[in-house]
């Protein structure tokens, strides 16, 4: 018990000791000189080259409405597997429009279309089996 009471002691007067410091200012490889942050900031940012963003996927699927959540706008599937996104069978929330949560309820078996975006899917389409 008292090394654990000397060990937070310890802790806070470091954390107590740090918090008036300032961050030090990052240092350039080649010169070893100390670079502004703001100098490493500035410039024109139209000429750098950026990653396209990965292009949604358009993928389908088959399940059982199991929750709907108006105020989150999700609507909750147990699907099946869903090759296009690599995914197995599993129950999982996905966003939805209002329209398309207001023509679901929950235990419709149901085919719909998701438009996937990285690791997320938004139900874009829903029709009743």
């Amino acid at each position: 018990m008292k090394h654990a009471r000397l060990t937070i002691a310890l802790g806070l007067t470091a954390l107590t000791a740090a918090c008036g410091k300032r961050a030090e200012t990052p240092v350039a490889a080649e010169t070893n000189q100390a670079t502004p942050a703001t100098a490493a900031m500035s410039g024109d940012m139209g000429n750098v080259a950026m990653a396209p963003a990965a292009a949604p996927i358009m993928a389908k699927g088959h399940g059982t409405v199991t929750a709907i959540d108006k105020v989150a706008g999700t609507i909750t599937l147990d699907h099946g597997p869903i090759p296009e996104a690599k995914w197995p069978s599993m129950t999982m929330a996905f966003k939805a429009a209002p329209a398309i949560i207001d023509a679901a309820k929950v235990g419709d078996k149901v085919d719909f279309d998701l438009m996937l975006t990285g690791s997320a899917g938004k139900v874009t389409a829903i029709h009743k089996q």
